[in-house]
C-alpha cells in the first residue's frame, strides 16, 4: 500500500524533495565545485594526498572557497588559471584561513602562502607564472614539509 500526500506518492513527493534540495545547495553561496579529483604532492617528507575541488570556470574561481565555514584536512580546492599567468588572490569572504599553493604549468611549486587572513582584501600574488592555485587548511604545508621546488602530480599540470 502507497501512502500519499496531496493526491502525490509519497515516494514521489520525497524524490522531488531531494532534487530541489540538491538544486539549493548548488545555488548557495559558497556551494562546492561539481568535480572533485585527486591531486598528490610529493615532497621530501613523501608523497601526501589530496580530495581537491575543481575551479575551472570564471564564477567558480571568483567563489573559490568563500563562505565556508571549515575545510577539513586532505581536502582543498584546485583553481585552473590556464594558460599560465601571474595570477591574485585574496581571502574576502573566506572565513578559514587557509594555505595558498601557487603551481606552475609543470607541476613545480613556485611559492606557498601560508596562514592567510581570513576575510581579508589584500592581494596575494604567486610571484611568477601559475597555471593552478591549490588551497587547503592553514598550516598544512608545514605540517606535511611542503615547500616551493616539490611537485604535484594532477591531469591539470600533465603530471599524473
Amino acid at each position: 500500500m502507497q501512502r500519499h500526500l496531496a493526491g502525490v506518492p509519497l515516494v514521489m513527493m520525497a524524490s522531488v524533495m531531494a532534487a530541489l534540495l540538491a538544486l539549493a545547495v548548488l545555488a548557495a553561496p559558497g556551494a562546492r565545485a561539481a568535480d572533485v579529483e585527486t591531486l598528490e604532492i610529493a615532497s621530501k617528507s613523501g608523497v601526501h594526498v589530496f580530495a581537491v575541488e575543481m575551479a575551472r570556470t570564471d564564477e567558480e574561481r571568483r567563489t573559490g572557497l568563500m563562505y565556508r565555514k571549515s575545510l577539513p584536512e586532505g581536502r582543498g580546492m584546485l583553481f585552473d588559471f590556464s594558460p599560465p599567468q601571474e595570477v591574485t588572490m585574496w581571502m574576502k569572504n573566506t572565513f578559514v584561513s587557509l594555505d595558498m599553493i601557487f603551481i606552475a604549468a609543470d607541476g613545480r611549486i613556485l611559492r606557498i602562502a601560508e596562514n592567510t587572513e581570513p576575510e581579508s582584501t589584500k592581494t596575494i600574488s604567486s610571484r611568477g607564472p601559475a597555471k593552478g592555485v591549490l588551497e587547503v587548511v592553514a598550516g598544512t604545508a608545514r605540517k606535511l614539509g611542503i615547500a616551493p621546488g616539490d611537485r604535484v602530480g594532477h591531469p591539470l599540470f600533465g603530471t599524473r
